[in-house]
């Protein structure tokens, strides 16, 4: 039955406060900097409604390790396994910002270029939108045309710290 389960644990680090889970088969969602476990439980219900919630930070110590890796400007890259729960398209487009190199961006028309859809912008930046694992998959990284900061499920405030973490921790 551990099949059915989603492990959780908080991740705090400084001004850091998120919420981790993954399934037996890898981190599955991080939750937006200093949103409540409503944001967890709601994507749950949404994407995974057989699945139960229990808390484990032992089982999210791998991620959690990184994370903190991460945010000490010594990891550049996650290298734990993740569950992507979306559709194909949603899983392509996913699959593309991870080739986002650590400290650089790329505009919403690049990923679609990248992905060889130039028409389908909108539909790219709904996926990226739809992103569950925040952070180790960098739809932070995905800005506007115009070089402006555009939609991030955490919130701008929190995009832009990312951004200034990677700018300022780039690692030879």
């Amino acid at each position: 039955m551990e099949k059915n389960i989603i492990y959780w644990s908080l991740f705090h680090q400084g001004p850091w406060k998120m919420y981790l889970a993954a399934t037996v088969e890898g981190l599955c969602y991080v939750g937006s900097n200093h949103k409540d476990m409503e944001e967890l439980v709601n994507w749950v219900q949404k994407k995974l409604p057989h699945h139960l919630l229990e808390q484990n930070d032992k089982k999210l110590k791998p991620f959690v390790d990184e994370f903190t890796e991460y945010f000490d400007g010594k990891r550049t890259s996650f290298s734990f396994p993740t569950d992507f729960h979306g559709t194909p398209f949603q899983q392509s487009v996913w699959n593309a910002l991870n080739n986002i190199p650590f400290g650089n961006t790329h505009t919403y028309s690049e990923v679609a270029d990248i992905l060889q859809k130039p028409k389908a912008v909108r539909a790219v930046a709904a996926a990226i939108g739809a992103n569950p694992i925040l952070i180790t998959v960098p739809c932070h990284r995905v800005i506007g045309k115009n070089g402006k900061l555009t939609g991030f499920r955490g919130g701008l405030e929190m995009k832009e710290k990312l951004l200034a973490i990677e700018k300022h921790h780039i690692i030879p």
